[in-house]
């Protein structure tokens, strides 16, 4: 079977070949550049939670030194505190670090991994589609033809892979403009991310955030004016002296700049995301980054949806179903994403009647840009994949846990089938489902002692005679989980059902729909069959307007 061609080598593509490779599916990364990144201090991503996890998983490194995760949030509005968040164990913070730190990390993962080829200087300028497989032909030192399973567009925003399948990039230009700098300095808020609106001088716009980096750094973002003039280094740099002494009594402190820029937000969506077996992920597929929200963010998630549903494909043949589902789910998240914002943008930045549209005035301003900056709510919070073809048909048997159906399982400790105690999160992306047996008082006993006792043989039985490997864990207990409810998982974390007890036959119908359905293979992918996936796909996530 021919490896899997990943086109680009950002966060995205690179991910989506480690992702590959612990499912045990080889890749060609075709990297246009030389095969390292432009360090940046400005350019710099935020991830959630269970994202930052995802990429500290498959690049076998802890981002605690290059990267940040804040203590706390602070929103201001003019000199008022309007909410303060300290962040937690029930409550982690996301994780903020400069992009070429997340890169250079990917790329030293993928140089240890054997599955995985990357070719620099390779910039795709042809494809080919035939009914067994795709072949690409790149141009530059290395020019040559290459042959793959499947092709995956992990190629930015001008991606060459959408124009070659010809896939519409609808959408909005030039939604926001933020001036940004990187600086060393001390602020009176060490390590929380600050969100001050309408502050009290003259030259720091309507809004800027604050932003803490590793070793005493800060990313500043002043959102502009529509139609602002030309961001000069002497007007960026007589913004960073007025916000600092706004910031501490009137003096500007002591500080180093680090790098700046101007970051302007489009967005837009693609009209497919699938082509026969070419697919779109991240800023290829789509656009979005107004009101805090975070592109690369949900291009990781693209990556992690994706990644075991090719594994499948390529182990045990193509499941059109399966494969259909990685743009009815993703496509339809990112469009309800990008649909809340748009909404939200005339109340929150055009003024006028349409604020009488959202009660509670600059209090409700500012929670909705909380949403955004930390993940939360309609503009940030994690996927839901509930109503995704791949959802299982309601059962009588299933019970209510702390979990809602079709969102990111909680991290907790389980019991592996070795025996050895570790994360959930650690047993993820290994092509298997995961069932996960709450059973309180099994962390005392060896495993070799409870996995013949009570119902864990007729639970293993039923297990092992599912459609597609799984691996059975079990926890002392889980959030909202009563004793022996079992949980079936998918390889990219997202909660199937929870079912009372053991169940055989319904825990073998959910994993059955988890992968698509009874039959793997199928005819040949249409043109009309895109089409049809697309509108879908726009049916499911159609919503007010």
């Amino acid at each position: 079977m021919d490896p899997v061609i990943v086109v680009g080598a950002g966060p995205v593509g690179l991910t989506l070949a480690l992702a590959l490779a612990r499912h045990e599916v080889p890749s060609v990364v075709l990297d246009e550049g030389p095969g390292k990144d432009e360090p940046r201090a400005a350019r710099t991503v935020v991830l959630r939670e269970d994202t930052a996890d995802l990429v500290e998983r498959l690049a076998g490194v802890s981002f605690a030194e290059t990267g940040v995760r804040w203590s706390g949030w602070r929103s201001l509005r003019r000199k008022q505190v309007m909410r303060q968040i300290t962040f937690g164990p029930e409550d982690p913070a996301p994780l903020h670090l400069p992009q070429h730190v997340l890169t250079s990390a990917l790329r030293g993962a993928l140089a240890r991994e054997p599955l995985v080829k990357v070719a620099v200087d390779s910039r795709l300028d042809s494809l080919e589609q035939e009914t067994a497989g795709v072949t690409a032909h790149t141009k530059g030192p290395k020019g040559t033809w290459w042959r793959g399973s499947y092709l995956v567009g992990c190629d930015g925003p001008r991606s060459t892979v959408r124009k070659l399948v010809d896939i519409r990039f609808a959408g909005r230009t030039a939604v926001e403009r933020h001036a940004v700098a990187a600086l060393r300095t001390e602020l009176p808020w060490p390590g929380e991310a600050l969100l001050h609106r309408m502050p009290p001088w003259r030259l720091a716009g309507s809004e800027v955030t604050a932003r803490p980096l590793a070793v005493g750094a800060w990313r500043l973002d002043w959102l502009l004016p529509q139609r602002s003039e030309l961001v000069t280094p002497e007007s960026l740099v007589a913004r960073i002296r007025e916000t600092l002494a706004g910031w501490n009594g009137g003096s500007t402190p002591a500080y180093e700049l680090l790098d700046t820029g101007v970051h302007t937000v489009h967005h837009r969506l693609a009209r497919r995301w699938r082509s026969c077996r070419v697919f779109l992920a991240g800023d290829a597929a789509h656009l979005l980054g107004a009101l805090g929200t975070q592109g690369v963010d949900e291009g990781l998630r693209d990556a992690d949806n994706l990644a075991w549903k090719l594994a499948l494909a390529w182990h045990h043949g193509p499941h059109e179903a399966l494969l259909d589902s990685y743009q009815t789910e993703r496509r339809a998240v990112v469009a309800a994403r990008l649909r809340a914002a748009d909404q939200s943008l005339p109340i929150l930045r055009g003024g006028g009647g349409l604020r009488a549209h959202l009660p509670g005035t600059a209090r409700g301003h500012d929670i909705l840009l909380t949403d955004g900056h930390l993940g939360r709510g309609p503009l940030g919070a994690p996927a839901s994949y509930a109503a995704s073809p791949l959802a299982p048909a309601p059962s009588d048997s299933e019970v209510a846990v702390d979990t809602a159906v079709g969102t990111p399982v909680a991290d907790v400790r389980v019991t592996a089938e070795d025996g050895s105690s570790v994360r959930l999160r650690e047993r993820l992306g290994r092509n298997r489902l995961l069932v996960l047996l709450v059973a309180p008082g099994t962390g005392v006993w060896e495993r070799r002692h409870w996995m013949t006792a009570g119902i864990m043989p007729r639970l293993a039985a039923a297990v092992t005679a599912l459609p597609h490997p799984a691996e059975l864990l079990v926890g002392e207990g889980y959030p909202g989980a009563a004793a022996h409810t079992v949980l079936l998982i998918r390889p990219d974390g997202h909660l199937v059902t929870a079912l009372g007890g053991v169940r055989p036959a319904e825990l073998y119908a959910a994993a059955e729909a988890t992968v698509g359905g009874p039959r793997l293979g199928g005819p040949a992918r249409t043109e009309a069959d895109e089409t049809k996936a697309t509108d879908e796909t726009d049916g499911a996530a159609a919503g007010p307007r």
